[in-house]
């Protein structure tokens, strides 16, 4: 039995009966356990979360976007279940079109913020200090849900029923008479908010990979300090390497896919001698089968990060509240090599370095100058300990 299943496929019959089964049951998949993990997600993140960082406000939007195109899945469910007939009207058909796609791409461009996020932290330690902020994090939340509800608000116009041989569709692209529009828009969306993306992702990652790999990273803390920085550095690769491997996974072959199938489509549109019906199937069937592979990342996103999220960046993060001076300890360099600081006095000095940089604390205490202030300087590896020996050799001279 075969079945017109959908009009712009230009006169072209396809036996398509697999997907009724191949979606319904993926996407439920997906929803069942999608939900479950990205609900947990959100709870530990709103009630058991006290400190929201600029990592946490990415998560937290990243969640946000998984969660919204979850909820659009049952009534995908239902429709390709029912074999391609829309039971409700088409405003509806065009809010879930627009969802789906607006939240899909949502999720790619905060998957992108953290690993820009993480890239930093990690390659650039000292310079994270001023650049990265929660308040940073939040603008950047917003300016991104603008854009892509910017870039997605065309679906509105695009998205529409038709009734074919007594079923209604809802396209998942557009009615016939405008393909051509629709594949120019759809070209520039993947190219925005996929291509760029996905090369910032693949560049970071790879940048951070090798950074951690650099036999000298996280060796300034002593020996335990540098048995928890290698735990941590191996941790960190590998959940890098799971990032990438998903990412490609998931969304990769879903976009390269899509293109080729609208892009066969398209020149069949302009002659249909150039392209058989058979090679318009097979890319058909290739473009649906790697969907459900893009909805699965709904499923990975909260069990990656959540893992990720112990990392270097984690280690990092306590480097620099174990640095910071308090008044009622004191430290030398023996007992803290990497973090080294003296708090005898109404100002207190600790000096916390990282690979090639030294980051310098100076903690008043006595009004009315009280305060922290923060320097930092490029230093050798063999000079770190002289910054140290330089700063105990001004602290004697004010003692005197």
């Amino acid at each position: 039995m075969t079945n017109l299943t959908n009009a712009s496929a230009f006169y072209c019959h396809f036996e398509e009966r697999f997907k009724y089964i191949l979606l319904p049951v993926s996407y439920t998949l997906v929803f069942v356990i999608g939900l479950a993990l990205n609900a947990t997600a959100l709870y530990v993140i709103v009630f058991r979360t006290k400190r929201w960082r600029p990592s946490t406000i990415y998560m937290f939007n990243l969640t946000m976007c998984d969660t919204l195109y979850i909820l659009t899945l049952p009534f995908l469910i239902y429709y390709y279940a029912d074999q391609n007939d829309w039971p409700f009207s088409e405003p509806f058909c065009k809010l879930i079109r627009f969802l789906f796609y607006t939240n899909l791409y949502g999720s790619i461009l905060f998957l992108c913020c953290i690993s820009l996020h993480r890239f930093v932290g990690i390659c650039y330690p000292v310079r994270s200090l001023y650049w990265v902020s929660a308040r940073r994090a939040r603008l950047v939340s917003v300016a991104l849900w603008a854009f892509v509800l910017f870039c997605q608000s065309p679906i509105l116009y695009f998205s529409r029923i038709r009734d074919v041989e007594g079923e209604r569709i809802c396209y998942d692209t557009t009615s016939p008479e405008l393909f051509y529009d629709f594949l120019v828009y759809s070209s520039a969306v993947s190219l925005l908010m996929f291509a760029l993306p996905f090369m910032v992702v693949m560049v970071c990652n790879g940048l951070m990979v090798r950074k951690l790999l650099e036999p000298g990273w996280g060796s300034e803390g002593g020996e335990r300090g540098g048995l928890s920085a290698q735990h941590s550095k191996q941790k960190s690769v590998k959940m890098i390497i799971i990032v990438l491997a998903a990412f490609m996974l998931c969304f990769l072959p879903f976009h390269v896919n899509r293109s080729l199938y609208y892009s066969l489509r398209y020149l069949r549109q302009v002659d249909p001698s150039q392209i058989s019906c058979k090679l318009l199937e097979g890319s058909s069937v290739a473009y649906k089968v790697t969907r459900p592979l893009a909805s699965a990342n709904s499923c990975v996103d909260p069990i990656l990060y959540f893992l990720a999220g112990q990392g270097a960046r984690s280690s990092l993060t306590k480097k620099n509240k174990s640095s910071k001076p308090t008044n009622n300890t004191a430290s030398s360099p023996s007992s803290s090599s990497s973090s080294p600081s003296f708090t005898s006095f109404p100002f207190a000095f600790s000096c916390t370095v990282f690979g090639t940089a030294c980051v310098i604390w100076v903690s008043i205490n006595t009004p009315p100058s009280r305060g922290l202030f923060c320097w930092s300087v490029e230093v050798s590896r063999e000079d770190k300990m002289r910054v140290w020996a330089g700063f105990r050799g001004s602290l004697s001279e004010s003692r005197g």
